[in-house]
């Protein structure tokens, strides 16, 4: 306990005794009744009132104790040693509260005061990860909540969570590295131009060194806006769902949109807009905005060797249609490909030629490039750094009584190859992303 709790106790165990004494004072008057009401009453009562004084002295500074044992605790000292730290809060939607109190004008001082100060806390706790302003309205969110919303931001996503991560330093803002420059499995060619030879016994063999590409990715930033009225704020648990569930899961979309389809201007390179996309032609007399079996064949032909295992197929719903009707002609007959040995009474499997089958909304409308791709995910790249930041206004959305709550995520993407791959025999281009040409 400090030496200034220490001395308000003090004071407030003599303020104590001095009430108790004058009560007993009074008392003993009475019965004696010789005693004078206006002086003793007068004495009682100011008595009382430096005895609530004190009281109330005595719990603000216990509060205050323990909210520096909380700091101290958060710094990395907790008491006795081994203690786990509690966090500063239990979940997110009570520290966007404490954002909201902080940042309105209209809280109470001692209310406001106290929630700058939990958030102050967690600042200190996250130093080194991200930044905030709390003059300015910005606050960091809780370190276990922001890396819980940035994970579930990955996760979420059905491309995002499964391609290359490479998180970005603290001194950082984007990603520099020489990679292997190869566009031909050619011999001369193969990573990056590396040749080993067959040597008879003290023979000699022409050196050869590898050719490197540079590749440099800076950080672009996904941004997100969510109002949320008093009635929402007065809600922890109702706020931290909403938070956690919707955000994370539009972050994740938007991502996987990016991966596909991002232009590379202000924002990641989807595959559909890289160079090292292949487009197979479609077959002679194919109908307009039709899947056939022979596409099937063909995209899996131009599929880059090294992507066989971990490559699988991204297909708009749409595409589902012709998949479940597309067969294999045996004779004057055929068989179905994509349905299961039961037939329609069974659900499909999901898989094509050995391969999972994923739709997805962010795939390209039906007869476009991109409606159905084999994709790799191995062989996107991608960068972040810092989690989701966040910061709160109360004024955007001053005349409809609603606070905004800014998201932000720091991030980059494309493809680890630029080109295509001539093969080491046969002339038909592979890549780890293939998708068939448009079909107007």
């Amino acid at each position: 306990m400090s030496e200034e709790i220490k001395k308000l106790a003090e004071d407030f165990n003599k303020a104590a005794a001095d009430l108790r004494a004058e009560m007993d004072t009074r008392i003993k008057a009475i019965e004696s009744k010789g005693y004078a009401p206006g002086d003793l009453t007068e004495k009682v009562v100011a008595l009382t009132d430096a005895y609530s004084k004190i009281e109330a002295k005595v719990e603000d500074a216990k509060r205050q104790a323990e909210v520096v044992e909380r700091a101290i605790a958060l710094a990395g000292a907790p008491k006795g040693g081994d203690e786990k730290v509690k966090p500063v809060y239990s979940s997110l939607g009570e520290q966007l509260i404490d954002v909201a109190r902080a940042s309105n004008p209209d809280t109470s001082a001692s209310t406001r005061t106290e929630a700058i100060g939990r958030l102050a806390k967690v600042k200190a706790a996250a130093a080194g990860a991200s930044e905030g302003v709390p003059a300015d309205g910005g606050f960091l969110v809780q370190q276990d909540f922001g890396g819980l919303l940035s994970t579930n931001s990955v996760a979420t996503g059905v491309l995002s969570a499964m391609c290359f991560h490479i998180p970005i330093s603290a001194n950082a803002n984007g990603f520099k590295a020489n990679m292997l420059d190869e566009t031909s499995r050619a011999n001369g060619s193969r990573y990056g131009g590396i040749q080993v030879y067959h040597s008879a016994e003290a023979g000699t063999v022409t050196a050869t060194k590898a050719k490197f590409r540079p590749v440099a990715m800076e950080l672009h930033k996904l941004f997100g806006l969510m109002y949320a009225t008093d009635e929402l704020l007065q809600d922890a648990t109702a706020l931290t769902a909403l938070v956690n569930r919707w955000f994370p899961m539009e972050f994740g979309f938007k991502l996987d949109d990016v991966i596909l389809n991002g232009s590379g201007a202000g924002q990641g390179l989807g595959v559909l807009n890289s160079n090292a996309l292949v487009q197979v032609a479609k077959r002679s007399g194919q109908k307009a905005d039709t899947v056939i079996f022979e596409n099937i064949i063909d995209m899996d032909a131009q599929l880059a060797d090294a992507s066989d295992t971990s490559a699988f197929w991204i297909a708009n719903r749409e595409v589902k249609p012709d998949l479940a009707t597309m067969s294999i002609a045996v004779g004057t007959g055929g068989v179905p490909v994509y349905l299961p040995a039961n037939g329609a009474a069974g659900r499909p499997s999901q898989e094509l030629y050995g391969r999972k089958m994923v739709t997805m909304e962010q795939a390209s409308a039906k007869g476009d490039v991109g409606d159905l791709m084999l994709f790799d995910p191995s062989e996107y790249i991608m960068i972040d750094k810092g989690g989701i930041q966040s910061a709160v206004s109360i004024h955007v959305q001053f005349l409809t009584d609603e606070q905004t709550f800014r998201w932000t995520y720091r991030y980059n993407g494309m493809p680890l190859r630029n080109k295509p791959l001539t093969p080491f025999k046969g002339s038909n281009p592979r890549s780890p992303f293939v998708a068939i040409a448009a079909r107007a």
